[in-house]
């Protein structure tokens, strides 16, 4: 369900286009080695693979996609192993209908969104 949600607002923008969906973190990373992406929404909490390994494991290996984590967790204790990992931004669940648009905009153009 919040796949789809994600889904949904990426779709909105008329400049973007989805072009893959991970169910773990493995998964995210061989999609992201198959389809090189400019971004990716990686949720923090996954099977298998949890999105702080797999960030790591794409920035080594398709260094070009810039990585925003995703997370229900509200914790700034989260931001420095995020940041370590390579991740360009972190944005909790709670916020993403209002700043998951600003903050891919903002690590796709180079910066970084850690707010």
């Amino acid at each position: 369900m919040v796949r789809q949600g994600v889904r949904h607002i990426l779709e909105t923008q008329k400049d973007w286009e989805v072009v893959g969906e991970a169910t773990n973190g493995e998964e995210a990373l061989r999609m992201t080695n198959e389809l090189k992406p400019d971004a990716i929404v990686m949720d923090i909490t996954m099977p298998v693979m949890s999105g702080i390994e797999a960030t790591m494991e794409i920035v080594k290996t398709c260094p070009g996609s810039k990585i925003l984590i995703f997370t229900m967790h509200e914790s700034p204790s989260l931001v420095v192993p995020i940041r370590r990992a390579g991740a360009k931004g972190v944005l909790t669940k709670s916020k993403a209908t209002s700043e998951l648009t600003p903050a891919l905009r903002a690590i796709i153009g180079g910066q970084t969104y850690f707010h």
